[in-house]
């Protein structure tokens, strides 16, 4: 299994980072401050699949989202949640909102139909099946003429 690695962080070669920290009052409004860090993922590969552990504190079963398409897996989560405390003479709203996106490119011996995924203390699993793969399709033998 491959993982697709992306960086959001800005550029430092081209000094964009600059403008969006310093200019037009955007210091705390710049695409890059807004950004969560990604949940660490042990990948673990056996003789009849992989398994995705990935670590995600907090959230609920209802909270992911895992897809497959043409060959990649896709594990995103999107969380908004406001609070809001009553007091004497005050009121206090808190609003969060965390998001992350991992996709990981699968091998041809995957089994796409045979995905299970389990949620628990903190860490979603992923059980993902091996199909076999006839390996003599793959030789052939070329006769010289």
């Amino acid at each position: 299994m491959t993982l697709i690695k992306r960086s959001d962080w800005p550029a430092l070669v081209n000094g964009s980072w600059l403008s969006d920290f310093f200019d037009n009052d955007r210091l705390f409004d710049s695409d890059w401050m807004r950004k969560q860090s990604m949940p660490a993922v042990n990948v673990k590969e056996s003789e009849k699949g992989f398994e995705i552990e990935l670590a995600a504190p907090g959230l609920n079963k209802k909270d992911f989202n895992i897809t497959v398409d043409n060959g990649v897996l896709t594990i995103s989560s999107e969380k908004e949640e406001e609070k809001e405390e009553k007091e004497k003479d005050y009121t206090r709203r808190e609003f969060s909102y965390s998001s992350f996106n991992r996709s990981f490119t699968m091998p041809e011996n995957v089994n796409e139909d045979d995905i299970k995924a389990n949620y628990e203390d903190g860490i979603l699993k992923l059980h993902v099946a091996k199909k076999h793969v006839d390996q003599s399709k793959f030789k052939k033998a070329i006769e010289v003429k």
